[in-house]
């Protein structure tokens, strides 16, 4: 009759030893030179004289560059620009000592592709937004933009507070537009 293990450790060890594998190993031998394995078995005959298919290539991107360019010549565009104003039922709705965020995103939305960050800023406000506000380089500023402005009280771009004000331009704009314009129109 088999004893009882007295403890749990060593019922777990005595179920280790009956799982264990269960190949013919040999001992480790350190004076055994390698050798190549025997590859028939996974693979079919002939198959060792079979041409082997070059890999794809993969293409990354180019690192960005360090001189402040962008990284691919005609890869951005020119700068978008317009003005800010405030609507006329806000004008006295402006937090003291706000910092002004202007984000530009793909149309698409997703992450800011560029941010302005402008300290106290008075109103009406021409800017100004380009790749050189791009928040990584080796993204293009390129394509349709969608702008929005944020009035913001604690001068910290991801929070929301009550009383930020915010606006947005009307329709996303290509690169080197300008005119644009966005009013400061909604009270959170």
């Amino acid at each position: 009759m088999p004893t009882r293990p007295r403890s749990l450790a060593a019922f777990w060890i005595a179920i280790a030893m009956l799982a264990a594998c269960d190949r013919n190993l040999e001992p480790f031998d350190p004076a055994e030179q390698p050798r190549q394995p025997d590859l028939s078995k996974i693979f079919p005959a002939g198959a060792e004289g079979a041409p082997i298919a070059p890999e794809p290539s993969l293409e990354l991107p180019p690192p960005p560059r360090m001189d402040g360019a962008p990284a691919l010549a005609g890869e951005s565009g020119a700068p978008i620009r317009g003005r800010l104003r405030l609507a006329p039922e806000l004008q006295g709705a402006q937090p003291s000592g706000a910092v002004l965020f202007l984000i530009a995103r793909t149309a698409a939305a997703g992450p800011p592709l560029a941010v302005k960050r402008i300290e106290a800023p008075r109103f009406p406000l021409d800017f100004e937004i380009g790749s050189a506000d791009r928040m990584l380089e080796s993204v293009p500023f390129a394509g349709a933009v969608q702008l929005t402005a944020r009035l913001d009280s604690d001068g910290n771009a991801t929070s929301r507070t009550p009383g930020d004000l915010q606006g947005s331009a009307s329709q996303p704009v290509s690169p080197g537009a300008s005119g644009v314009e966005i009013v400061l129109d909604q009270k959170l």
